[in-house]
């Protein structure tokens, strides 16, 4: 359905899920859930799998209450053409956060939030790119 691209977890809808400590967060997932550590970003950003689905552990803005760590929360949705599917959302009524933009990892993608202050982020795919080559580690296959 989507090209590939080693840089991007599977799925069509990822969520993200933002927590004080990534480290701690992901561990804990992967030993009660079940999830598998895919990709590693530094210590700020975790792709975990589990069978055909996948999340993304991101880390809470600096300063922001884990009370309200909800508000971290996104949505990931891999669409085939981010530029069509932006002006689509612009004119049905969403606020576009950050416009469709290349980024190194090998995805176009745009943020926008919904009617009801939800944070989406559309990706596209448009290259096959080692994480290497940006600076994440991919774990996926690693561990036994």
């Amino acid at each position: 359905m989507f090209p590939a691209n080693r840089s991007m977890p599977p799925g069509v809808v990822i969520p993200v899920l933002a927590y004080p400590d990534v480290l701690e967060a992901a561990a804990w997932l992967c030993r009660a859930f079940g999830f598998a550590e895919r990709l590693r970003i530094g210590d700020h950003r975790i792709q975990l799998v589990v069978g055909e689905g996948s999340i993304v552990v991101t880390g809470l803005a600096a300063g922001t209450d884990a009370a309200v760590a909800g508000l971290g929360h996104s949505i990931m949705v891999r669409v085939e053409n981010a530029d069509r599917h932006c002006e689509t959302a612009q004119q049905a009524g969403a606020r576009i956060v950050n416009p469709p933009t290349d980024y190194p990892y090998g995805e176009r993608q745009y943020s926008a939030e919904d009617l009801g202050g939800h944070r989406w982020t559309f990706s596209q795919t448009i290259a096959d790119s080692d994480p290497q080559s940006w600076g994440g580690v991919l774990v996926e296959g690693t561990r036994s």
